[in-house]
């Protein structure tokens, strides 16, 4: 399966470096847009949720959503390989 995940984090000068690298444990990653993940991986959002949440601030806010072969949009042709491969 692939997750999209989205964030804002809003505590200034926090460092979220941990969040990062644990999103880049996941089986497949791809990241391109600021605050966008990619994530392939057999967990469910609320595992990735679980998984993700310790590296958060109770101010931020993150959003975890499967993807299906129902996408469009305008992004490098890399990032479509990567779909359709993944998917």
């Amino acid at each position: 399966m692939v997750y999209l995940v989205t964030y804002d984090l809003r505590k200034p000068k926090q460092n979220y470096q941990g969040l990062y690298e644990e999103l880049k444990r996941s089986l497949g990653w791809w990241h391109y847009l600021d605050s966008t993940w990619l994530i392939a991986t057999s967990e469910s959002a609320a595992d990735i949720f679980h998984r993700l949440a310790i590296y958060l601030d109770t101010s931020d806010n993150i959003l975890i959503i499967q993807v299906t072969k129902n996408y469009y949009g305008w992004l490098p042709k890399e990032s479509h390989a990567w779909l359709q491969q993944t998917l």
